[in-house]
């Protein structure tokens, strides 16, 4: 399925329930970060061999989690008349330039650190 063809059902299930008037920006952002929060909540305090004791144990419910950010988040960029591939691809082209192989390999400085 396409990310449009997401979109689209995405905004048709949304549509059904007549839940526009509540998908504002703002609350589609407030919701992404509510989202994303009960995403980490899974790996707040753990070390890296527990963390991915986690993702074996919860799987499912660190995907239904990922699921929720991604749907908010393609509804966003859809409201707000971002094409949001475009949106990507653009934002990974800026970073190949920010983060070019021979200085950012291996290493997890910023960009204007390297």
């Amino acid at each position: 399925m396409s990310l449009d063809d997401l979109t689209a059902r995405i905004c048709a299930f949304r549509d059904a329930r007549d839940w526009m008037p509540y998908h504002n920006p703002k609350d589609l952002a407030v919701a992404i970060a509510a989202e994303a929060g009960e995403l980490m909540q899974h790996f707040v305090w753990k070390t890296p061999e527990q963390a991915d004791r986690v993702v074996e144990e919860k799987r499912a419910e660190i995907t239904d989690e990922i699921a929720d950010v991604a749907i908010l988040l393609f509804e966003l960029a859809h409201n707000l008349d971002i094409p949001l591939a475009e949106a990507m691809q653009a934002k990974l082209d800026r970073n190949e330039i920010r983060y070019p192989v021979a200085k950012a390999r291996g290493n997890n400085l910023k960009y204007n650190e390297l």
